[in-house]
This record gives C-alpha cells, structure tokens and sequence, in this order.
C-alpha cells in the first residue's frame, strides 16, 4: 500500500494488478471458446463478442480505482463491468463467467463505502449470478446457492474493510498519541532549560554585572587615589574578567532558550553590556504594563537597540545614552545619547539606520533617527 495525494490505493502491487485482470483473461478466453460448434451460447455469437469486448474495455477501468474516492470513470466502468458480464454468463452459460459478479461485488464493496453505488452493484451482481443459473439449471436452489455466495462474500468483503478501516484508525491513533507524548517530553524539556536559563540570569548574570560596575568603581578610586599600577592593573583585569564571564553567561541563556528571539530583559543586557565596555553611562526603563510581543517585533526591537548603541560607541563615545521601553497602543522604543552638543554633521545615515527603517517596514511600525539639541535620538514604533 501507499500513501498518494487522492488517498490511500490499495492492492498497488503488481499481484493487486494482476489480480485486477483475471476477469478480463477470463472473458478473452470464454469469447474464443465460444467459437466451437459445440459451444452452449443462448445469444449470437457477434453480439457476444461485442459484449465481450465491452467487459474487456470496462476492465481496463478497474486499474484506477482506489479505496475512498467518490464514483467516476472508474466506478461507473465498475458498474459497466456488472452489467455486461452478467449478460455475457447468461449468454456462455457453461463458460467461466460466472465468477464476474462474484468478483465485481466484492470489488464494489471493497472500493465504495456506503455509497448508492456501491449497493446498486451488489444487487447487479446477486442477480447476475443466480438469474443466469436459474435460467439454465430450473434450479431454485442452486440459484438460491450462488446468491447467497454472492451475498457471503460480500459480507466477508465488508468485514475485510471494516477490519482494515480499525487497524488505520488504530495507527492513526497511535501515531496521534506518540506525538502528543514527545511533544510534551519536548514542552517538559524546553519549560526546565527555560527555567534554568532565568536562574543563570538572573542570579549570576546580575550577580557578575554587579560585580563588574563595582571593579569599575573600585578602579576609578584606586586612579583617584594615586595606586600603584599594578594594583589598577589587577582590578582591571578582574573587571575584564566579570565583563567576559557577563557576556558567556548571556550566550549560555540563549543556548538553554533554543531560541533567538529575544525578550525585554535581552534589550536591559544589552544597555548593561554597552555601559560595562563603553565605561559610560547609560540608563534602561520600561514604562507601562508589559505584556507579551510578537517574536518579529522582538527581534525588530532588539537590532534596532543593538545598532543604535553601535552607532553611539562609534559617533559619539562615552556620551550619556538613554533607553525607553514604552508600552501603549503601539511599544516605542526611544534611544537617546547625549554628548552635550548636537553632531556636527546630521547626515541621513548610512546602512546600519538604513536597516533599522527597513526592519520596522516588515514589522508594520516606523522609526525614526534625528539631531537633538544635545545629542542624537532613534525612535521606533512597532505594532502591539
């Protein structure tokens, strides 16, 4: 069996097809039989040949049918089959004909589930088998005995199905309830990496930022103090190390999220990123009520922040920056610096403003960048 976008063919072997034609062989050779003198044929021979050769074509339509689909070609040529080879029995009535209506019913009912087809089939073929044999027997019971037959492999046909219908519905299910269990063994896992990543923020990615802002304080008092270059020199050297244990421990965050959307506690580790390396100071809020954002606006948010600082280290160094996180009907992030004094040159930006706009175009928000009086300001809006 396989699987196809009509649904699900059966009997798609080369046994299944050949099986197909076995009536069809059998009617070339009823028909060429029927060519002796002594044959017993109840119509003329040219009629039955031309009956034989609508059999013939008919079969050549059982090749496309498949389990489920609704009557065409192929159910029609199926019921074309019924009929002309239950008068082809009648016509050859000591032919091997006989075995078409058996053969067709159980493939109506193999094919064509509870569809008015499909019953319009089996009762050709009940009476396709017995008439004939009545007809030539004047035997009531014999003729009584090849409908039952019929009717027996019908129910043995439909008892098939049925059987065959639970073993997929059983697949399925089983399928169904193995996903639904690795789904869940995925959620438990990725809600304790989860879990574990908001402790290493929050506990040791705190706790070395702290740790940094201090050396860095304990370093400007040892240069107040007029201390020995070795003991600035250390102090330096341990702020370097907390700076670099800070920035492994937010990679170890993303690696246990799994995930490269950021969140807003991505956009404050950025502004203590930038004000641990810059030495400058920079400030983050948040105001309103937070709520959960899109993953698009997040990423949004976060490249613009993370150029925005960018063009800042760059243009104007050591200056004051400010972040905003507003939420309302629209989150509008505000990224101010404030070197004193509006830049000498308010160009229109180059690639990196460029791809901020850019960014806020596919979010459905807009940004933009300008000269203060005292510095530079980006603001984006994006959706909420």
């Amino acid at each position: 069996m396989t699987w196809t976008p009509a649904g699900l063919v059966r009997d798609s072997s080369v046994p299944g097809l050949l099986l197909r034609a076995v009536p069809g062989v059998i009617t070339i050779l009823s028909v060429i039989v029927a060519t002796r003198d002594d044959a017993d044929r109840r119509l003329p021979y040219p009629l039955i040949v031309a009956i034989g050769v609508i059999v013939v074509l008919s079969n050549i339509t059982l090749f496309f049918l498949r389990d489920g689909d609704p009557p065409g070609p192929a159910g029609y040529g199926l019921l074309v089959f019924a009929v002309a080879g239950s008068v082809l029995w009648y016509a050859l009535p000591g032919s091997a004909m006989i075995i078409v209506p058996f053969w067709v019913s159980r493939a109506a009912v193999r094919y064509y589930r509870a569809q008015p087809l499909e019953w319009i089939i089996v009762a050709i073929s009940i009476l396709g088998a017995s008439v004939p044999l009545y007809v030539t027997t004047r035997s009531l019971p014999g003729a009584f005995g090849a409908a039952f037959g019929v009717v027996a492999l019908t129910l043995a046909a439909v008892n098939r199905r049925t059987r065959e219908q639970q073993l997929e519905d059983l697949e399925v299910s089983l399928a169904r309830k193995q996903a639904a269990i690795e789904e869940h063994e995925r959620a438990a896992a990725l809600a304790e990496r989860a879990r574990i990543a908001r402790d290493v923020h929050d506990v040791l990615a705190h706790s070395l930022a702290g740790l940094s802002l201090s050396l860095q304080g304990a370093r400007l008092m040892l240069v107040r103090d007029g201390a020995s270059p070795e003991a600035i020199e250390q102090v330096t050297r341990a702020q370097g190390l907390a700076a670099d244990g800070l920035a492994e421990a937010r990679r170890a965050v993303a690696a246990l999220r799994e995930d490269a959307v950021p969140d807003v506690r991505a956009l404050g580790d950025l502004v203590t990123a930038y004000r641990l390396e810059s030495g400058a100071t920079a400030e983050f809020e948040v105001d309103g009520e937070e709520r959960e954002l899109p993953a698009e606006a997040l990423g949004t948010l976060y490249r613009t922040l993370q150029e925005a600082l960018a063009n800042t280290r760059k243009h104007a160094p050591g200056a004051l920056v400010r972040v905003r996180l507003t939420y309302g009907d629209v989150v509008r992030l505000t990224v101010e610096d404030r070197p004193g004094q509006p830049p000498k040159r308010a160009a229109a930006g180059g690639y990196g403003l460029l791809g901020m706009r850019e960014r806020a175009d596919l979010v459905g928000g807009s940004l933009e960048a300008g000269p203060t009086s005292t510095g530079w300001r980006v603001e984006l809006k994006v959706p909420a």
